[in-house]
């Protein structure tokens, strides 16, 4: 089974307490990001990594601290998430060219990462037939994440060991919602015993 690994919005003001927008625990899923991104590359499963690329003075800063701003230290992810081939696609209109990369860092100024023009038709070029979703803010970036994806039509994991919310009432909520369209709930374990006889 063809999959994708989605690894959403792991940046370091997002992960670690000194970070603008921390949030709680998050530096405790980093080693597991990490063996899991690890383990997409050697396995040759391809790694969309969502990351949010703010200008200084974006919008979003009206509800939200200023974080993950564009050229920053907060905005970049921890070195042991990154694979060695990866490759940025801005959100602009124009050519990109993914072949051959393990990791596609897919920037957005949004929450949701299908506001990046690129992102459809690096599905379509993909062409998986599941999922796997992981990252913060569980009940935020990485819920539209999650259900944008199952909108696909395809199969949507999402790795409970790996993730992070803010509010436990909301994750609960998305959990729950994401079970009841149809998604799927794995563990980190689970995923790594497994994909290798699902690729």
């Amino acid at each position: 089974m063809k999959t994708v690994f989605v690894d959403v919005d792991t940046q370091l003001d997002f992960l670690y307490p000194s970070g603008a927008l921390y949030v709680p625990g998050a530096e405790k899923i980093v080693e597991q990001i990490a063996s899991v991104n690890r383990f997409a590359g050697a396995h040759g499963i391809p790694v969309i990594s969502t990351m949010d690329a703010h200008a200084e003075n974006d919008p979003e800063f009206q509800g939200w601290p200023a974080h993950c701003v564009a050229g920053t230290l907060g905005q970049q992810k921890p070195a042991a998430t990154l694979l060695e081939r990866r490759v940025v696609v801005a959100n602009r209109p124009g050519a990109i060219a993914i072949d051959g990369a393990q990791q596609i860092l897919l920037e957005k100024q949004v929450l949701d990462c299908f506001s990046n023009v690129h992102l459809n038709g690096i599905l379509d070029q993909l062409g998986a037939e599941r999922y796997v979703v992981y990252g913060v803010v569980t009940e935020i970036c990485v819920k539209f994440a999650a259900e944008g994806l199952l909108k696909t039509g395809r199969r949507v994991e999402l790795v409970t060991d790996a993730v992070r919310g803010l509010n436990d009432s909301a994750v609960a909520e998305m959990t729950t919602g994401f079970v009841t369209r149809g998604g799927l709930l794995t563990t980190v374990a689970d995923v790594t015993a497994s994909q290798g006889r699902r690729v």
